[in-house]
């Protein structure tokens, strides 16, 4: 069966859900930090579903490039979330959770990347993490 939409791929499915999760976690977070690191996080974790969609719809050429732009997100979110933990703004519990799916999406990206990369006729798109 072929997908017909971005929607209908997992990791669109779970980075949207990330994106909900993000959003109630940082309502919690201080006030002062809705320009600073609220601002930065939403950032990060609308940036993944989004380069999902637009690589998708761009075409196979650029879609690695989005996956990948993805997955830098991805990063960003990461360090974000522990950060925010760190300095008391997110539970455990919260960042226990969101980690689990964050770590989800980041494995079904580098599987995209990586099975995409296949029919790329270059290893310029190789991924570099894994070597």
């Amino acid at each position: 069966m072929k997908i017909q939409s971005y929607k209908e791929l997992e990791a669109y499915k779970k980075s949207y859900e990330l994106v909900i999760k993000i959003y109630n976690i940082t309502q919690s977070f201080p006030k002062e930090e809705l320009y600073g690191l609220i601002s930065q996080v939403r950032r990060s974790a609308v940036s993944i579903p989004s380069n999902i969609a637009e690589g998708y719809r761009r075409g196979s050429k650029e879609y690695v490039h989005f996956l990948k732009v993805a997955l830098g997100s991805c990063a960003e979110l990461e360090t974000q979330l522990s950060l925010s933990k760190d300095i008391g703004f997110c539970s455990s519990e919260n960042f226990h959770q969101t980690s689990l799916l964050l770590d989800e999406v980041m494995k079904l990206l580098v599987t995209y990347i990586r099975k995409l990369s296949n029919n790329i006729p270059t290893n310029r798109y190789t991924l570099t993490a894994k070597r």
